[in-house]
C-alpha cells in the first residue's frame, strides 16, 4: 500500500537563534552548572578570552552550544528543550524575553507572546514538527559553512567527551567511545589527517595531554578493512569509517532452493528498532512488507560497535552521508540506510546495557531546498563567514556566449587572474587557479592547449600547469604528488586542470580563482567547486575570483539560494569593509628592559589542632537569598509590603555527609577518609555543616572549602625578579612575510608618511602605520605626541599574538586561567622613565577583567620602575596627569 502523504506544511523557525540568545543572556547562570573541567576546557578554547586559542569564534560558539546541550540541558531531546523554552519551565524558567526579527536583530517583544492566541497554534505546529523527528537518542545538527573547520570542531568535542568520561565514568551524559561517519574516501582521508594528526595542545589544556595520548585508540575502516579491532566494553575508541562500511543492508539476492528449504539465516537478524515500532507505526512508517523490511544483513563491524560502551555518533558532511534527500532522511519518517543503522546501534546497545549518548550531525548548511532543518542547534552561514573574514571575499565574472570559444575564455580568465594575483606569494605560497572540465577529453584536448597558448603570450612558464583528471594516461604519479603538495611553499604550480575534483576533501587555501565555462554534469558541483577557493589564507581577508560562463553563474545563483538561502549578489557583496594597512618596521627596532616576575607557591600540610571552629555562623547569608518585592508605578524605588524571601525556588544540590566530604576532598585533593576524620574534629558537626550547605550551596565553595584549606595547608610564596629585554615589534620576516596586515576604519589611521605627522616622526612611529580601534585611542595618540613632557610615544595595542613581546600575563577572574594582555601605549618621559597607558570606556573601568589586568600590569610596572595608568575614554583629549 502506498504511504499516505502528510498535508502539514513545514514551518521554518530558527530555534537555534533563540538558544544562542539564551546562552548570551544567561551566561553566568548556565556556566554555574558546568563541571569545573568543562569550564576550564571552554576557557582554554575561547578566542575572546585566550589570545592563543586555536578555535575560531564560530567553532568555539558551536563547542559552547555542545557543552550547553550536554550539561545544562542534560542531553535532552530537542523537542523537550523547545517545550521547556516555550513554556519557560524547567531549565528555562525565568528566561529573558526573546524576540528575534529577520536578519537576527532583537525585537522588543517576546516571540512567544506576540498575538498570543494566534501564535499558540503556530508554536504547536513547530513543536509537532520537531517531535516528529524524535529518535531514541538525542539528535542535533551543527551547521558551519565550508572552511570554518567542522572536522576540528568534531575532534575537539570528542576530546572533551573523553576527558569528562574519564573524570565522571558513571555519568551517562558523556561518550566513552565515538564513531565518525564520512561520506566517501576523499573526505575520510581528510578527516583521518585532521583528527589523528591534530596537535592536541591546540585545543586541550596541557595537563590533560599525556592522559589523552596514552588512552586514545584510533581505528580506520578503509576499502581493505573487513574487521574492526576494538576490544569489547573498552573505552576511548575513535572509529573513522565510510558510512557504507557499517550500514546494514537488506538482502536482495534470491534464496536458493536449499536455503529456502533449510531456512539458512546466517548473517541476518531482525531489526530491533523496526520490530519495536512495527505494531504502532505500520504503514505510517513506510513498512510495506514488514518481514522483508526488518530482515537485515548483519556484518562483523556492526556487531563490534554494538559491544562498545556509551557510544557517540558523529556524522561529518551530513548532507552527503544521508544522501541528496537530507530533509527526508533527517526529518521524515522514511528509514534510510544510515539512519536505520544508527537506530539499530542504539537498540542493540540498549539491549547490552549501554546506549547511544547522542548523534551529532555536522553540515555546511542548515538549509535543504530553501527549507530550514528543524533540529539545527547552531548555525554559522556563508554570508556571516565572509563578513567576518573567515573566508575570502568573492568577485564573480560571468562571460556570455563563450561556450565554444575556449581560447577567448582562457585569455580573459588568466589575464585577469595574473593582473590581480600574479606571483604574489601569501604565507610563502604562490596563488593558484583551478580550471574545471566536464570530461577528460575537454581537459586535455581543449583546455590545456588554450591555457598553454595564453601562458606563452604572457611569458609565463608552461611548467606552471598541472593536470589531474583521474586517468594515468594524462596524470602521472609525479603529478599526483604535485597535486597533494599544492598548498606548500615548495609548489611552483599555479594553473590546475581538474575533472571531478571539486568536492569536499580537497582543501587548498592558496587557491584564489576558479574557472568553469562548460555546463557541469551536476548543478551542485558548480557550488562545490566555488567553495574550494574560499578558504582564508594570510593575516587579512583576500579575494577569490570566479570566472564562469553565464549558464554556470545562473546555476551557482540557484544553488546558493537552495543551499544557503542567499543570492549571488548577497555573497559577492559580503566581506569586511574595513581598510587594510601594511605595517612595516621602522629601524632601529625599539627594545625596552623590564623585570620579569616569577612566583612560586609552596603548599605544606599544617599540624591541625582539634576543635577548629570554621565560624560559619558569622557568614552573612543575606547575599545568597533571593528576594522579590512589589513596587509602585509612581516611584519604582519604593517597595510595597516588604521583601519576600523566595530562595526555596533555587535549584539546590542536596548533599549527604558522604557526598559533601567527597566534594570537598575533590577540591582539596585529599583522601576522603582522611578528610572525614579531620572534619569530625571540628567544633561544628558534619551534619550541621551539611544542613547549612544544603540551604545555600554557594556557602560550600565560598566559605567552607576556602576556610578548610587555610586550616589544613600553609602556603608560602617565593618571588624571583629577572631583567629581560623585550622587542616592541617582532620582525615579520621571521614568519616569511614582508609586513603585517592590520585592518582599520576610516579616520583611524596614523601614518608615518602623512604630512600631518611629519613634525613627530622622531618622537613616535616604531612602525609606519598605527591602526586604532576607537576614537579615544586616536585622540589619546594625538594628545600624547603633543605633550612636550614626553620624549617617545609608541602605540602598542594593535599588534597582538606573535607580533610583539610587550605582553602582560594575568589571571582571568572568571575562568581562573592565565591570559595575555596587550596595553595600548608605552611612553617615555624626558627623564627616561616609562608609563604604560590603557584607554578604556567609562563603563569598563570597574570591570573585573580590567581590574585583573591592572593588578598584574602594576606589578610589572612597579618592579621595572614604571607607572601604569588607565585613562577613561572621555578624558583622552585632556592633558595627562604625570
Amino acid at each position: 500500500m502506498a504511504r499516505k502523504k502528510s498535508t502539514t506544511a513545514t514551518i521554518d523557525f530558527p530555534f537555534y537563534q533563540y538558544l544562542q540568545y539564551f546562552l548570551r543572556t544567561e551566561h553566568k547562570r548556565i556556566y554555574a552548572e558546568f563541571k569545573p573541567l568543562s569550564k576550564k576546557f571552554l576557557s582554554y578554547n575561547n578566542p575572546k578570552e585566550n589570545s592563543k586559542a586555536y578555535l575560531r569564534v564560530p567553532q568555539f560558539e558551536a563547542l559552547e552550544t555542545y557543552v550547553f546541550l550536554k550539561e545544562f540541558c542534560e542531553n535532552q531531546k530537542l523537542w523537550e528543550i523547545f517545550e521547556q523554552w516555550y513554556n519557560k519551565t524547567g531549565k528555562f524558567e525565568g528566561r529573558a524575553y526573546a524576540g528575534i526579527e529577520k536578519g537576527g536583530q532583537l525585537s522588543l517583544f517576546d516571540v512567544t507572546e506576540v498575538n498570543q492566541d494566534e501564535t499558540k497554534g503556530y508554536f504547536a505546529q513547530i513543536f509537532a514538527q520537531i517531535k516528529a523527528m524524535e529518535q531514541t537518542y538525542p539528535n542535533y545538527i551543527f551547521s558551519l559553512t565550508m572552511g570554518l573547520g567542522k572536522t576540528l570542531l568534531m575532534a575537539t568535542s570528542i576530546f572533551y567527551e573523553f576527558l569528562l568520561a574519564n573524570k565522571y565514568p558513571r555519568n551517562p551524559l558523556y561518550c566513552h567511545n565515538a564513531i565518525i561517519f564520512v561520506p566517501d574516501k576523499t573526505v575520510r582521508e581528510s578527516v583521518i589527517a585532521d583528527v589523528q594528526n591534530l596537535d592536541k595542545q591546540k585545543v586541550v589544556p596541557q595537563e590533560y595531554l599525556s592522559w589523552l595520548d596514552a588512552n586514545l585508540k584510533f581505528h580506520f575502516l578503509d576499502d581493505n578493512s573487513s574487521q574492526l579491532s576494538t576490544i569489547d566494553k573498552s573505552d576511548y575508541n575513535i572509529i573513522i569509517s565510510n558510512s557504507q562500511k557499517i550500514i546494514l543492508k537488506k538482502e536482495h539476492k534470491k534464496k536458493s532452493a536449499a536455503q529456502s528449504l533449510f531456512g539458512e539465516e546466517t548473517g541476518k537478524y531482525t531489526a530491533l528498532s523496526l520490530k519495536s515500532k512495527m505494531a504502532s507505526l505500520g504503514e505510517a512508517a513506510g513498512i510495506e512488507d514488514v518481514e522483508e523490511e526488518i530482515q537485515l544483513i548483519n556484518n562483523h563491524r556492526f556487531t563490534k560497535l554494538s559491544r562498545l560502551k556509551q557510544l557517540g555518533i558523529y556524522v561529518d558532511e551530513a548532507h552527503h552521508v544521508f544522501g541528496t534527500k537530507l530533509q527526508e532522511d533527517l526529518i521524515g519518517t522514511k528509514t534510510t540506510s544510515l539512519r536505520m543503522t544508527i537506530n539499530e546501534l542504539a537498540a542493540n546497545l540498549e539491549l547490552a546495557g549501554s546506549r547511544v549518548v547522542g548523534c551529532y550531525n555536522y553540515t555546511g548548511t542548515p538549509y535543504v531546498k530553501k527549507r530550514l532543518l528543524p533540529e539545527v542547534v547552531y548555525s554559522y552561514g556563508l554570508r556571516d563567514a565572509i563578513d567576518h573574514s573567515y573566508l575570502k571575499k568573492v568577485d564573480p565574472y560571468a562571460l556570455e556566449n563563450i561556450r565554444e570559444n575556449t581560447q577567448v575564455f582562457c585569455r580573459k580568465a588568466i589575464g585577469d587572474f595574473w593582473e590581480k594575483c600574479g606571483e604574489k606569494r601569501v604565507e610563502g605560497m604562490l596563488p593558484k587557479m583551478a580550471f574545471f572540465a566536464s570530461t577528460i577529453e575537454e581537459a586535455v584536448e581543449e583546455l590545456r592547449p588554450a591555457i598553454e597558448n595564453e601562458l606563452i603570450r604572457l611569458n609565463i612558464p608552461t611548467s606552471r600547469i598541472l593536470v589531474n583528471v583521474g586517468d594515468s594516461k594524462y596524470t602521472t604519479n609525479d603529478d599526483l604528488r604535485e597535486f597533494n603538495n599544492l598548498d606548500t611553499v615548495r609548489s611552483e604550480k599555479q594553473f590546475i586542470i581538474l575533472v571531478g575534483k571539486g568536492k569536499e576533501g580537497w582543501n587548498c587555501r592558496s587557491l584564489f580563482a576558479v574557472a568553469m565555462y562548460r555546463r557541469a554534469n551536476s548543478t551542485v558541483f558548480v557550488l562545490q567547486a566555488t567553495m574550494r577557493c574560499l578558504r582564508q589564507i594570510g593575516d587579512y581577508q583576500h579575494t577569490a575570483y570566479l570566472f564562469f560562463s553565464q549558464e554556470n553563474m545562473d546555476i551557482l545563483n540557484q544553488e546558493l539560494q537552495a543551499n544557503f538561502n542567499i543570492t549571488l549578489d548577497d555573497m559577492s557583496g559580503a566581506g569586511d569593509k574595513k581598510n587594510i594597512a601594511e605595517v612595516r618596521m621602522i629601524p632601529p627596532s625599539v627594545k625596552i628592559e623590564v623585570k620579569k616576575i616569577k612566583k612560586l607557591y609552596q603548599m605544606n600540610r599544617k599540624h591541625l589542632a582539634e576543635h577548629v571552629d570554621l565560624k560559619l555562623e558569622e557568614v552573612d547569608l543575606e547575599r545568597y537569598k533571593m528576594t522579590v518585592s512589589r513596587r509602585t508605578i509612581d516611584d519604582l524605588s519604593k517597595t510595597v509590603g516588604g521583601r519576600k524571601d523566595i530562595s526555596d525556588i533555587k535549584e539546590q544540590r542536596k548533599f549527604s555527609v558522604f557526598t559533601l566530604v567527597g566534594e570537598i576532598a575533590r577540591y582539596l585533593n585529599m583522601n576522603p577518609l582522611e578528610l572525614k576524620r579531620i572534619m569530625l574534629t571540628l567544633t561544628e558537626s558534619l551534619d550541621s555543616i551539611c544542613q547549612r550547605v544544603n540551604e545555600h550551596n554557594e556557602l560550600l565553595y565560598d566559605e567552607v572549602i576556602p576556610r578548610l584549606f587555610r586550616e589544613i595547608y600553609d602556603v608560602k610564596e617565593y618571588t624571583n625578579e629577572e631583567k629581560v629585554t623585550l622587542e616592541l615589534v617582532k620582525d615579520p620576516k621571521i614568519k616569511g612575510e614582508d609586513c603585517y596586515h592590520v585592518s582599520y576604519k576610516d579616520g583611524m589611521l596614523a601614518s608615518y608618511y602623512d604630512d600631518k605627522y611629519a613634525p613627530y616622526r622622531d618622537k613616535t612611529f616604531n612602525v609606519d602605520n598605527y591602526c586604532f580601534d576607537s576614537g579615544p585611542e586616536s585622540d589619546m595618540f594625538w594628545n600624547l605626541i603633543n605633550d612636550k613632557r614626553l620624549a617617545k610615544v609608541w602605540f602598542t595595542g594593535m599588534l597582538t599574538a606573535g607580533q610583539t613581546e610587550f605582553v602582560i600575563n594575568y589571571i582571568d577572574p572568571e575562568s581562573n586561567t592565565v591570559r595575555s594582555y596587550y596595553p595600548d601605549f608605552l611612553v617615555q618621559k624626558e627623564d627616561g622613565s616609562y608609563i604604560i597607558i590603557e584607554v578604556k570606556g567609562e563603563n569598563k573601568i570597574d570591570d573585573a577583567v580590567v581590574l585583573a589586568k591592572k593588578e598584574y600590569a602594576q606589578q610589572i610596572a612597579s618592579a621595572s620602575s614604571m607607572d601604569y595608568i588607565i585613562v577613561p575614554g572621555k578624558q583622552a583629549k585632556l592633558k595627562l596627569m604625570l
